[in-house]
């Protein structure tokens, strides 16, 4: 084969190679974008477009009713208030425990280390519901280690209190690094934490700064990509969980759950538009956050260990 015809050999082989990968990619973006795009264009049309087979995509009659419908049925920004109480304390107390426990099972060696690390793994593998009950029976009777139970079997006063229907059913959890994905957390930041170098916290600790001091003055401010990573994940996993929220709730529903009632409420009516315009005042809040913040995200997964998983 001369060199002339291995050439064009060559590029033929390399112009069938990016065709074939852009198809590929422009399917797939078809098969993601398609949902969200039909979702845009649904929330937006009026009854007649809706019965108006002729009608796909641009709306001949622009309409915002399907959006003032799912604000009214979903109480859209009271819902959206108590999405953001549950859902910045957990994030807040979750971040900063995760963060403290990794750091003390990726720095330092101490008896029951391996105990704690296999526990946590077990909170990343074992599902939510398959504790439910018992954390629904322990919030309603909050006790610890049942020293409130034997006051009420002495007493006859019952100072148990029950945390169902308050924030506290959800920043517990937080607060002692078991919330929504608190394992898989820990386990981002303790990948993160064994690839810092040792030798900055030991300069540290010989210029007088104690663990708890280097944590928070060097480890932190140096690990801003496991932090983006974390907070990304934690704020749109507690933004979309609805699980959580129906066990523990029955007033103050967050968004979630108000989406889902709204579909209750919709089931069978032949205008799909305030279900659509339901789930895109949902998602846009979470979107525009994942844009702000998409950049840094990007860049922290590779550097997270979560690629490794």
């Amino acid at each position: 084969m001369s060199e002339k015809s291995y050439r064009i050999k060559r590029g033929a082989t390399e112009v069938v190679v990016h065709l074939a990968r852009y198809v590929m990619l422009i399917a797939c973006g078809y098969v993601l974008l398609y949902p969200f795009l039909y979702m845009i264009a649904g929330s937006f049309k009026g009854l007649l477009d809706v019965n108006d087979p002729t009608v796909n995509w641009i709306p001949k009659h622009f309409s915002m009713e399907s959006i003032q419908q799912a604000m009214k049925y979903m109480d859209y920004w009271r819902s959206f208030g108590y999405t953001v109480l549950y859902g910045a304390g957990s994030v807040v107390l979750q971040f900063c425990t995760s963060a403290l426990a990794a750091y003390g099972l990726a720095r330092f060696k101490f008896k029951g280390r391996t105990v704690l690390v296999g526990m946590m793994m077990l909170t990343i593998l074992v599902p939510a519901i398959m504790i439910i009950i018992p954390q629904y029976v322990l919030f309603y009777k909050m006790d610890f280690l049942g020293i409130l139970g034997l006051v009420n079997r002495l007493s006859g006063v019952d100072l148990r209190p029950n945390l169902l229907d308050t924030p506290f059913a959800f920043w517990i959890p937080s607060m002692l690094g078991v919330g929504l994905k608190g394992g898989l957390f820990i386990y981002i930041f303790m990948q993160f934490f064994k690839s810092l170098p040792k030798e900055i916290e030991e300069a540290a600790w010989i210029d007088g700064a104690g663990p708890f001091k280097t944590f928070t003055s060097l480890v932190i401010p140096s690990s801003s990509t496991a932090v983006v990573t974390v907070l990304i994940f934690s704020v749109v996993w507690n933004w979309s969980d609805s699980f959580l929220p129906s066990m523990f709730l029955t007033t103050n529903y967050p968004l979630s759950v108000q989406l889902e009632n709204l579909y209750s409420y919709m089931f069978g009516t032949s205008n799909p538009g305030p279900l659509l315009a339901g789930c895109l005042l949902f998602l846009l809040p979470a979107v525009l956050f994942y844009v702000l913040l998409q950049k840094k995200f990007i860049a922290s997964i590779s550097t997270s260990g979560l690629t490794g998983m």
